[in-house]
């Protein structure tokens, strides 16, 4: 059995997009569940508009996700002798011919057949002039030679088989005038050289498949399998684009989702197995199959990944969420928190991962553990400070030197201490949340004494009694 091998192949001229992203994940689960390869090319032939900055996005988004590619990537603009060497092979063997026709006649044929009715592709007259003796010493471009009649048929596994006939197909350019190769060529020569069985990308490209099989035919190369998908839309039902909000794949990695949160949301924009939603890395390899992709596009849901998210920190293993998040940190450069959360996050991130949906929220709930003495207090909270809740305090901390250090001792001891002062528990936790966290988004007050500990809570609370009401 032929080994599966899948690829991505961004242009890099910018950010890496949440649609690259999924067709790169695509593309990942579908080689990586057949024990197969799945390979990186940089379509770079673009010079005015690639960049290394670009590059390097590309890289950092497909590491963030954690899609690794097998061997190193590929330039396609260093393989332009190879191109080039293809078409001339092409032009050697009658299957492709120089065309000698300037860009204004050109345009005059486009307009003569659209004022007759006829179609606009253009019809070379050098097609058929293979002697040397007859061609002028001008500039010419490389055409291959199309079939004239007939049909080509994209066996699609997502679209069907989709019929195009060839009288819609003109003869396409191989190597322009000054040399270089054309990106339909490229495509055509790195994936065949490449090894490529399977090329799954977007469905924009489904009528570029039509003529980069004339290459594939032409070379008697066995054809890839093709599996055009469906582009992503927003909420709104329109293209994906910026007026959504963030569309590179690292802006969602700055807002702190964690990448397996990610990769699920993309496994399932636009692929299904059943009414799964929840699922891990290791069920998305097991189930993966282009089968179960869907014909019409997906629209990007900012709630569901939110959701998704929660359901995975909940279930992280506090290690590994511990070091997303300092990843999440050096990305942010918040370089000093960075140093504060490898020691003291640890022991609290049973509390702090419930509810959740990003790496800032959950931040957010551990700001008590990260703040130092004397605790400033929010505005919003300073309504918990008056006489009444800081007699309270004042009668439960002398009571806390000696109380055993557990759970239910602790909610058995403010219980009572409520009791004592005609309240319910409610009337204390406040203030004790104001004096633990100074905020209001915190785990349970009993939560953030057992992290804190007993000396370090004392000493909270015995500081706010010490500053009085505001």
């Amino acid at each position: 059995m032929t080994q599966v091998v899948t690829r991505i192949a961004p242009s890099p001229t910018g950010y890496m997009h949440i649609g690259t992203a999924r067709t790169a994940l695509f593309n990942w689960l579908y080689a990586r569940g057949r024990g197969g390869k799945f390979l990186l090319r940089i379509e770079d032939t673009d010079r005015a508009r690639s960049t290394p900055e670009a590059t390097e996005a590309i890289l950092g988004g497909l590491e963030w996700l954690g899609l690794d590619y097998d061997g190193t990537a590929v330039s396609q603009f260093e393989r332009a002798p190879r191109h080039i060497e293809v078409a001339q092979h092409l032009l050697a063997s009658g299957k492709a011919y120089k065309c000698f026709a300037t860009q204004d006649e050109i345009a005059d044929f486009r307009q003569q057949a659209k004022a007759e009715g006829r179609s606009t592709l253009y019809q070379s007259p050098w097609r058929d002039i293979t002697d040397p003796a007859l061609h002028p010493d001008v500039p010419f471009v490389i055409r291959i030679k199309s079939p004239e009649s007939g049909l080509t048929v994209i066996h699609d596994q997502v679209q069907g088989d989709v019929n195009i006939k060839n009288d819609q197909l003109d003869d396409m350019i191989l190597l322009r005038s000054d040399g270089t190769p054309v990106y339909m060529l490229s495509v055509v020569v790195d994936d065949h050289d490449m090894g490529v069985t399977h090329v799954i990308r977007g469905d924009d490209h489904l009528n570029n498949a039509a003529r980069q099989m004339m290459i594939y035919q032409a070379m008697e190369w066995p054809l890839p399998i093709y599996a055009h998908i469906p582009l992503i839309f927003g909420e709104d039902g329109k293209k994906l684009s910026k007026r959504h909000g963030a569309t590179s794949v690292l802006d969602y990695a700055l807002m702190g989702y964690p990448a397996a949160a990610m990769r699920n949301y993309l496994a399932r924009l636009g692929w299904s197995h059943g009414d799964d939603e929840f699922f891990t890395d290791q069920d998305a390899l097991n189930w993966f199959d282009l089968s179960g992709i869907g014909k019409s596009p997906a629209r990007f849901d900012h709630k569901k990944l939110q959701n998704l998210s929660g359901q995975h920190i909940a279930v992280s293993d506090d290690a590994a969420l511990l070091q997303e998040i300092q990843h999440f940190l050096t990305l942010s450069s918040e370089i000093d928190l960075h140093q504060k959360i490898s020691t003291r996050l640890l022991p609290a991130m049973y509390c702090l991962k419930d509810r959740a949906k990003t790496f800032p929220e959950l931040l957010e709930k551990a700001a008590f553990i990260l703040r130092e003495r004397p605790i400033e207090i929010e505005k919003k909270m300073e309504k918990n400070v008056n006489i009444s809740s800081l007699d309270m305090l004042k009668t439960l901390t002398p009571q806390l030197q000696n109380v055993s250090w557990s759970r239910d001792a602790l909610e058995a001891l403010t219980g009572q201490v409520a009791e004592t002062h005609g309240v319910n528990f409610g009337k204390l936790a406040g203030p004790l949340r104001a004096a633990l966290a100074g905020q209001s988004v915190t785990p349970s007050v009993f939560d953030m004494m057992l992290i804190l500990g007993r000396n370090e809570a004392i000493a909270r609370l015995s500081d706010m009694q010490e500053r009085g009401t505001p």
